[in-house]
């Protein structure tokens, strides 16, 4: 009998449920969804070991909080529900029902409500992962051979639990509202509207003021300053300390521009009295004032809120596809190999704090030695005896690199200072207090003049344009040529000092630039995913032999044999790998980064794949949460409203009239934190954008669109469905009888 009742009160009230099986199933859906990446990435062809394990534990955790803030956002929705129905459970009290019979239907019906939404979201979660598997595809680059449907055990038992959690935590909040409320109450609670006190105007105008004056400050303070990361005139610790009042003025600048949004929308359509006099304005004006106290708080959580969902995923997914854009830039050999060089410093350091003994055998590097022959563990440089580990793959058998290499560079670069030196020729502090600019962001938290730019021959240079099927460059003894790999502000430095014709001094000789424009395209001298070249110089040969320029590092780029299957080259070549390298008997310095062209496609794709999730998965539901909270919010309000809706229908107001006052104050209540969360958005990623121009161009037009798309799908759903469900809740307050 209970549980009959309670599927009719369910079905009844199904509006009042609206809001809440719709977030549940989203919810569900959601949930489900992306913790069945492990699948997705199996489908999808993505045989990397462990990427599976590691996007699935990852999306796992992020799923136990975001479950917390759905969580929230249940007993948020739970509780309009109840105070919808307060009257209708002291009813059956009054009828002789138990508190104990109440709270039975009242488990009832959440158990029902609870099952339809996760039946729903299953279904809909399903079909989702289906779907995702084609988009996880796209994003690691694979093609799916077999595809098949799937279902995951693991990705239904942890939505289960995660919504067996929400559904305890509902039913026992509803159970102690059922039983501490007295029933004079609940027979009453349709009569109690909420105490609503309009503000001073004027102060409230003052407050408003002051918030607009603080987000403005925070604005100029964050576009002068940049992000710690950026900082290059102070010391890290002053720039985080400035970054921490930056962002207190704009979370304090925000609250004060929803606490004063009442008077100041009172005062500025008072003003405009031809619009503040027409049609219901006056009544939506005041209603607007006397809500927004009440909710200024919440709208200032929603709209920093929106700001963090909006930034992380636009710039989340922007950065990764930035990295993507420069992978061909940044991998100009199929394999590269990269041996540093001990200097003075790191011979001191190791000495001191690493390990003395060991240091012993360490040499200060007087000069660069043959890579390509260290691997065959031949001599080089003439009479100098080098000696290096056996190649031998795990079989045992000998591995030569000769057998997958057809051509190779070595790139030397050179510490611009001599020998047992200190202080740098050529640095980008220097050239910029030659060109009167400000030494660019993208050297924020480093010390370019500590190291200055590197020095590299151009027959190794001109060897590497050929490499990669370009001309090669004439470079005279009294020339030079900047290059740099690392794009943006870099990149513009080192053209601008060429173009104005600026010389540079190297070990006493005077060069002038051999061009007008620093190359980009040809300019990396290993495979880096960020990038190898911060600045170097290139000059001839001749020049550079009698500088007697302290040896930084070698880097070995390799391109395998035409028809050479890849994936065989590099499992091969990975064999042929020194475990070190002596001269002498000494060791002059240690092997530096290993790392295949496919190794770097490979890693760019598992990071764009796992940003790219994890910035829509947590954007997408912090999108849902505050779209939710606000809908719940205006149902509130609506509901407490009911009484003034039938007022204005008795007193000769149409229903167009009051649909659109209820249309305009819902409007402004989703509007308004969305355009603050969008204003602190775009000043933000005008920041980040100028930090990512470090590593390259920055477009975030595609993924502004798709985010938008995702954002506009979730927050307009909420805003029209709470509309609709205004109007409904209206139409019968209209239509209701009271005796007063």
């Amino acid at each position: 009998m209970l549980c009959k009742l309670a599927w009719g009160n369910v079905r009844r009230a199904g509006r009042d449920y609206l809001v809440y099986l719709l977030t549940l199933t989203l919810g569900v859906t959601v949930f489900y969804a992306f913790n069945t990446i492990s699948m997705q990435v199996d489908i999808a062809g993505i045989d990397e070991e462990g990427l599976a394990q590691v996007m699935g534990s990852m999306l796992g955790y992020l799923t136990y909080f975001l479950a917390g803030v759905m969580a929230f956002l249940m007993v948020y929705a739970n509780n309009f529900i109840m105070k919808r129905r307060k009257k209708e459970f002291g009813l059956y009290q009054v009828l002789g029902m138990g508190r104990g019979r109440v709270a039975t239907i009242m488990a009832f019906e959440t158990v029902i409500v609870s099952v339809v939404a996760f039946v729903a979201g299953i279904v809909l979660g399903v079909g989702l992962s289906q779907l995702m598997t084609f988009f996880t595809a796209s994003l690691f680059k694979t093609q799916i051979a077999n595809f098949h449907f799937f279902f995951s055990v693991h990705a239904f038992n942890l939505t289960l639990a995660c919504m067996l959690v929400m559904f305890v935590l509902t039913l026992l909040l509803n159970l102690r509202a059922v039983r501490r409320t007295k029933l004079i109450e609940l027979m009453g609670a349709e009569r109690r509207n909420e105490s609503i006190k309009t503000r001073n105007p004027w102060i409230a105008i003052a407050i408003f003021a002051v918030g607009v004056v603080l987000v403005g400050v925070a604005y100029y303070r964050l576009l002068r300053d940049g992000f710690p990361l950026t900082a290059t005139d102070s010391k890290p610790q002053e720039a985080m300390n400035q970054f921490g009042i930056t962002t207190a003025m704009v979370t304090v600048g925000t609250f004060a521009l929803f606490w004063g949004l009442s008077g100041m929308l009172i005062k500025l359509l008072q003003s405009l009295r031809g619009v503040y006099w027409r049609g219901l304005n006056m009544f939506i004006v005041r209603q607007l004032a006397a809500k927004v106290n009440t909710v200024c708080f919440s709208m200032g959580v929603i709209a920093m809120i929106l700001f963090l969902a909006i930034t992380s995923v636009t710039c989340g997914m922007s950065i990764a596809s930035v990295m993507n854009e420069n992978l061909e830039r940044y991998a100009p050999a199929d394999m590269s190999q990269t041996y540093v060089y001990y200097t003075p410093d790191t011979l001191d350091y190791y000495k001191e704090y690493v390990n003395p003994s060991e240091a012993d055998r360490m040499v200060l590097a007087d000069t660069t030695v043959d890579l390509y022959s260290a691997w065959h563990g031949d001599p080089w440089h003439g009479d100098r005896k080098g000696k290096s580990a056996d190649n031998n793959d795990e079989t045992g058998k000998k591995v030569n690199i000769a057998d997958v290499a057809s051509e190779h560079v070595q790139i030397d670069s050179y510490l611009s200072y001599p020998l047992a030196g200190s202080s740098p020729s050529v640095s980008a502090g220097e050239m910029c207090k030659t060109m009167g600019e400000k030494l660019p962001k993208a050297f924020g938290g480093s010390k370019p003049d500590v190291i200055g730019l590197f020095v590299t021959p151009a027959s190794q240079y001109n060897k590497l344009r050929q490499m990669m099927g370009e001309e090669p460059v004439s470079i005279g003894r009294d020339q030079y040529l900047l290059t740099c790999d690392m794009g943006g502000e870099l990149i513009d430095l080192y053209t601008k000092y060429m173009a104005g014709g600026h010389a540079l001094t190297l070990g006493g000789h005077t060069l002038k630039p051999a061009t007008d424009k620093s190359d980009e395209d040809t300019a990396a001298i290993a495979n880096s995913a960020m990038g190898s070249n911060p600045g170097t110089v290139v000059v001839a040969d001749e020049l550079l032999s009698q500088l007697n320029l302290q040896p930084y590092s070698s880097s070995l780029l390799v391109n395998y044999k035409q028809g050479m299957d890849k994936t065989e080259a590099d499992e091969s070549i990975e064999y042929t790998v020194l475990d070190n390298l002596l001269v002498d008997g000494k060791e002059p310095g240690s092997w530096g980064i290993f790392i295949t062209r496919s190794e770097m496609y490979t890693q760019a794709a598992q990071m764009n794949g796992l940003i790219s999730y994890l910035a829509i998965y947590i954007g997408f539901v912090l999108v849902v949460a505050c779209a939710a909270i606000l809908s719940i919010q205006q149902l509130s309000n609506v509901a407490d409203g009911s009484r003034s809706y039938r007022v204005l229908a008795q007193i000769g107001c149409d229903d167009r009239q009051i649909r659109h006052s209820v249309m305009a104050q819902q409007a402004v209540f989703f509007l308004f934190p969305l355009a603050v969360g969008l204003a602190h958005s775009f000043v933000a990623l005008k920041v980040i954008i100028e930090l990512v121009s470090i590593f390259g161009n920055m477009s975030i037009g595609g993924t502004v669109g798709l985010t938008c798309a995702i954002f506009l799908a979730a927050y307009g759903g909420y805003f029209l469905v709470t509309y609709l469900m205004s109007t409904g809740m209206v139409r019968a307050a209209i239509a209701t009888r009271y005796s007063e």
